[in-house]
């Protein structure tokens, strides 16, 4: 028989058992911060985020703290740096890019017309603790280089 896990109380206990003061607060949002697509799906160009990092780590300010980054779909990149983030790696890996920033997934699903096209970029938005940090500097950011790429809606890949 297999054993539910609940995330919530996982991480909940994940963050206790590493001293946290008090548990994790979720992001919570009363409006949804989403609209609908303008255009079909079919004519829609497609933007991709992932919270990997670039295999050289060059997504530093100059105090060393992450921020966003931004890179060429074409040629898609070998690898990203993952090994910073927090995922299960005694079960699984992310050895297979695509599974995160599946570019060549997208792409395909323009030649066949189910999507209108790719951005020619892909951003990554670093992993953070702080939603406000998310919300009020790396949201905006991945928006405003979005739209400025052409993007009619985007597809999140986090790890």
């Amino acid at each position: 028989m297999t054993e539910t896990v609940r995330y919530r109380d996982r991480t909940r206990d994940y963050y206790r058992a590493l001293g946290y003061p008090s548990d994790y607060v979720w992001s919570r949002f009363d409006t949804v911060p989403f609209a609908p697509l303008a255009k079909p799906l079919s004519e829609a160009r497609i933007g991709l985020v992932t919270t990997a990092s670039p295999p050289d780590l060059g997504n530093r300010d100059a105090s060393g703290k992450r921020q966003v980054w931004s890179d060429a779909i074409s040629p898609a990149p070998a690898r990203l740096f993952t090994g910073n983030l927090a995922w299960d790696k005694e079960s699984t890996h992310t050895d297979d890019r695509a599974s995160f920033l599946p570019i060549e997934a997208v792409q395909h699903g323009a030649a066949e017309g189910l999507v209108g096209g790719v951005a020619a970029r892909f951003h990554g938005v670093p992993t953070e603790y702080s939603q406000r940090k998310t919300m009020e500097i790396d949201a905006p950011q991945v928006l405003a280089r979005l739209r400025a790429d052409g993007a009619d809606a985007a597809l999140l890949s986090p790890l």
